[in-house]
């Protein structure tokens, strides 16, 4: 059968992205940072932002030496007041290698965005080996399977929902199917994720529907219950809860502090 094509957009401008990359300058200079890797996060990185999303930026960087060397530890995370509809944050390396140390999902979705504003090619790409090697399928499914089940409870049992809030359930839903179906790290864009794990051609009828009033409508824009999304996800979220990945074995955390190190030495210095 072929396969059906998903929606998928990710719109940001040469103005916006200029923006973005004279914020980071700006950032670097001021709390005297390397940042390494600079990406797209939220909707706009999953491929489904609507006119008045924000841009929620995310980035990993490096301290001076000094910073590392002292008895109590420094702030380990840069943020930026939000400005119109420019959201930028980032961690520090250290805070970053921990928790990827746990497969932290978020880390890994920033390390897959299709956007990319900033990076050195080099570390962002033995960074992303060291986020697949060291990814726990039992973390990540753990992790996505809540999130689902959290946002299911709080938005998707009224008689009108905010269209976007759908995604949000469908997206882990389909990040933890993935995962049980043995493909290792969820990819970032929602419409790998649909695409590749969704075979009911009516179900993928219905997703592009909603795809497509969502990248139309405002944020904050709802509707009533989509009954067939609706079902699928009760559904699907039964199947992930009785079902999850074995642990597999303890990642070896030695090539993180090598990683660490020689950041440092080369950025830091």
């Amino acid at each position: 059968m072929k396969e059906e094509p998903v929606l998928s957009a990710h719109p940001v401008s040469a103005e916006m992205r200029a923006t973005v990359l004279k914020n980071l300058a700006a950032l670097e200079q001021q709390h005297q940072v390397k940042v390494l890797f600079a990406c797209e996060s939220g909707s706009r990185g999953w491929g489904f932002a609507s006119p008045d999303s924000d841009y929620d930026v995310r980035f990993v960087y490096v301290n001076r030496l000094p910073w590392y060397l002292t008895v109590e530890p420094g702030r380990d995370v840069i943020e930026q007041p939000i400005n119109g509809d420019l959201d930028i944050n980032g961690w520090d390396l250290r805070k970053a290698l921990q928790l990827l140390k746990e497969s932290n999902p978020t880390l890994l979705e920033w390390l897959r965005s299709p956007i990319v504003y900033q990076q050195n090619d080099d570390w962002a790409a033995r960074l992303r080996t060291l986020a697949e090697d060291g990814f726990s399928p039992l973390r990540g499914y753990h992790h996505y399977v809540s999130m689902a089940k959290k946002n299911l409870r709080e938005h998707l049992y009224g008689e009108v929902v905010r269209y976007k809030k759908y995604l949000y359930v469908l997206r882990p839903l389909l990040a933890a199917r993935w995962i049980r179906e043995g493909r290792g790290v969820p990819p970032m864009r929602f419409a790998e994720l649909a695409s590749q794990t969704l075979r009911d051609p009516a179900l993928l009828d219905e997703v592009n529907a909603l795809l497509a009033v969502k990248m139309r409508a405002g944020e904050s824009a709802t509707s009533p219950r989509w009954v067939r999304i609706h079902d699928f996800i009760e559904a699907e979220l039964a199947e992930a809860t009785a079902h999850a990945p074995e642990q597999g074995l303890r990642a070896d955390t030695r090539p993180l502090d090598h990683y660490l190190h020689e950041a440092v030495l080369q950025f830091g210095t």
